[in-house]
């Protein structure tokens, strides 16, 4: 009894899964490179009469063109999925996605990259995609305090990527110690392609955020480096802005002392040319004394010889009298 209901189940399991054991989906386009006014033609093979869904997105990931379509009784298909326009923004040159998608088969799809440019020639256009990483991060900033690190991610010169949980996966900052640190999902959208993330250092040193981004299998790498020191810029220049304003306190009190020094000078100078004039009016005085002195002198003169004659006089009298 147990065999039979295994050998049941088996057998259920089998008819399940048989479509899947049988599956096929194939894709093919008419050329890899295209110019205006060139057809996509798409054809390829399925499950006979299954709905393919029909997918071309442009270099950004988006989709430029959506339709559905029947396989044949045989599982083959055939279809013009596109006549190149005019270059525009909605369909400017670069490498695009074709992509078909079974409705049937658990949804397998096949996908093909083909470039659209103004030339048609494999060898001089290679069909490959190129996506580009940018990082914008200040050369400089504080510890403990928050900056700002910009991510952009093109695709043949088109912003790309949506999700940058996805896109942005990988991406990491290796800290001075040596350790590395995960942003996956640290990054916020600011616009398609454009992501940033708030950092908050809490060492200082060289800070290396290296971003990964990967977009339909290809992968690309971008770096920048900030130096986190004890306190930012703004910090230092306003440390400077008061260092100025005591320079030019000081500069001012300078100013003042050597006005003061001026007229200090001229007081001493004035003072000097005073003692001048006075060492010349007591020179002068010197000169008047010296003259009366002998005018006096001259004067004295006779009235000593007058007074020595008297006393002489005086003398002879007095002697004839004895």
């Amino acid at each position: 009894m147990k065999s039979q209901i295994l050998f049941s189940i088996l057998i259920i399991f089998l008819l399940v899964n048989a479509p899947n054991s049988f599956s096929e989906l194939e894709l093919f386009t008419n050329s890899k490179v295209y110019s205006t006014e060139h057809n996509l033609q798409i054809y390829g093979k399925g499950l006979p009469e299954e709905n393919l869904i029909l997918r071309l997105f442009a270099p950004d990931a988006t989709i430029a063109k959506f339709d559905q379509i029947t396989t044949n009784s045989d599982g083959s298909f055939n279809y013009n999925l596109l006549t190149w326009p005019e270059p525009t923004t909605n369909f400017p040159y670069g490498t695009y996605l074709v992509e078909v998608i079974s409705t049937e088969q658990d949804g397998i799809s096949k996908k093909i990259d083909v470039k659209f440019t103004s030339t048609t020639d494999l060898i001089d256009v290679p069909v490959e995609r190129h996506v580009s990483t940018l990082v914008f991060a200040p050369e400089t900033a504080a510890v403990n305090q928050s900056f700002r690190v910009f991510v952009q991610t093109t695709s043949d010169g088109l912003l790309i990527g949506n999700d940058p949980t996805e896109l942005l996966k990988n991406t990491h900052v290796h800290l001075p110690s040596g350790l590395s640190v995960s942003l996956s999902d640290s990054f916020k959208t600011l616009h398609q392609g454009l992501y940033f993330v708030d950092f908050i250092s809490r060492a200082e040193g060289t800070h290396v955020f290296h971003v990964v981004s990967f977009s339909q299998g290809t992968t690309s790498h971008g770096s920048a480096a900030t130096n986190v020191l004890s306190q930012d810029l703004g910090g230092i220049s306003n440390q400077i802005i008061k260092l100025n304003t005591i320079l030019d306190a000081t500069s001012s009190e300078l100013e003042t002392l050597k006005s003061e020094i001026s007229g200090f000078d001229t007081t001493l100078e004035y003072a000097s040319n005073q003692i001048d004039e006075s060492i010349g009016t007591i020179s002068t005085s010197v000169k008047f004394i010296s003259e009366a002195s002998s005018q006096l002198n001259a004067l004295m003169l006779p009235i000593i010889a007058s007074i020595g004659i008297i006393v002489a006089l005086q003398i002879t009298i007095l002697a004839r009298r004895k």
